[in-house]
């Protein structure tokens, strides 16, 4: 692309595509315990809903993610975006736990269209721009991600628990028809592997590829702590602070600061600054969770303090999502969906865990017993990295 007015709104449209696929997973994370009650689910079980959807992503970035390499881009982003919306609707109309949990994860495995979107998006820029444009595209799935919450809790409050779901089914619809027109065919060259040597091709891949165990491992501290903290926050502002379903969708908007830092971080590492990006943004994230430790409930500075927590623990997470992806897109072109297929489903263990602990650790031990379980992941993160140098790993930040 060489038209700087056409770079910029394919951009914003791409930011807005993979902003809205990723919101997906996260819509029933403020309204679980009211999901839960109406399934019939037990209160300290109510994770499971977050956990399946983040499971069906995991699957779908491990089963057809990969197939970014092999097949035509954009018949396969149409294709999975297709499945998101039918997948939605019919977690709109389930009334039992079953269809719940089946269509929970093919919604999770259509939203993993994102990490097709990202490396596709990519592929059509320069090198050098490439840090930059993973930044723009993070900070649209990031707000994706922290409007889904409010937005979730908005329509629950004013129209029904399940309206949420319709109401993504029909902004899909429109997505649908927008990328229909105008996204480029893409067709992956050098991979003539068929889909089953593909897939065995990964475990090659994960074993000799040390920059993608490394990053996928720091992700996935992060993200679990990053899916921790915001399963626990609805809890903690509705049980201990009596927030209305409006008054934790406005607070779910605090976190958006955070995620402006992406592109920021996608240019340090451009410049050379992503060792020194990536351990600020594990220390963003202690910190996060050592001011929210202390919080009591009921005061105007504990409400304060959760904001500035969810802002640090957001800016750190997003920060260092642009950089792992960075570095996971240099290492070679013609893998790049099955290397970003793995990246983020080392991930989304990390977050599938976090979501199952928050609810488990809240329900048992209250919100000062769940952030000190929340901390332990960008603490775990912080001392990967320390360890780069005794076991003779080297990455070119």
């Amino acid at each position: 692309m060489t038209n700087t007015k056409l770079q910029k709104g394919f951009i914003i449209l791409m930011s807005f595509a993979v902003g809205v696929m990723a919101a997906n997973l996260y819509y029933a994370q403020p309204i679980l315990s009211m999901l839960a009650a109406s399934l019939g689910m037990r209160p300290d079980a109510a994770g499971l809903v977050m956990t399946l959807t983040q499971i069906g992503y995991g699957l779908g970035v491990l089963f057809i993610v990969p197939l970014g390499d092999l097949v035509e881009n954009k018949k396969l982003i149409l294709t999975m975006i297709v499945m998101t919306i039918f997948a939605e609707l019919a977690m709109g109309y389930a009334q039992s736990l079953v269809p719940f949990f089946i269509a929970s994860i093919l919604a999770g495995i259509g939203a993993s269209a994102v990490q097709i979107i990202v490396p596709y998006t990519t592929h059509l820029f320069e090198k050098n721009q490439r840090g930059a444009i993973i930044g723009s595209l993070m900070s649209g799935l990031m707000l994706g991600i922290m409007l889904s919450r409010p937005m979730a809790s908005l329509m629950t409050d004013m129209v029904s628990l399940h309206s949420i779901f319709y109401l993504s089914a029909a902004i899909m619809t429109l997505l649908l028809w927008r990328l229909a027109v105008v996204l480029p065919q893409r067709q992956p060259e050098g991979t003539t592997l068929k889909y089953s040597q593909l897939i065995w091709s990964m475990k090659h891949l994960i074993m000799n590829t040390p920059t993608l165990r490394r990053r996928g491992m720091y992700q996935a501290c992060m993200f679990g702590a990053f899916c921790l903290f915001w399963t626990i926050v609805p809890l903690t502002l509705v049980n201990n602070f009596g927030f209305s379903q409006k008054g934790v969708a406005l607070f779910a908007l605090a976190g958006l600061a955070g995620a402006a830092v992406a592109p920021y971080a996608g240019k340090m590492a451009d410049r050379g600054f992503g060792r020194r990006a990536t351990v600020l943004a594990f220390v963003s994230a202690i910190i996060s969770f050592v001011a929210g430790h202390f919080i009591e409930s009921n005061t105007t500075l504990s409400i304060i303090a959760l904001m500035l927590t969810a802002n640090l623990l957001d800016a750190g997470v997003s920060a260092h999502l642009v950089l792992g992806q960075r570095a996971v897109f240099m290492i070679d072109p013609k893998n790049q969906s099955r290397l970003n297929g793995l990246y983020l489903a080392i991930i989304y263990v990390g977050g599938a865990i976090g979501s199952a602990l928050g609810v488990w650790a809240f329900m048992y031990g209250g919100w000062g017993f769940a952030t000190m379980i929340g901390m332990i992941f960008p603490v775990a993160a912080l001392i990967l990295i320390l360890t780069e140098a005794k076991f003779g790993y080297q990455e070119a930040y």
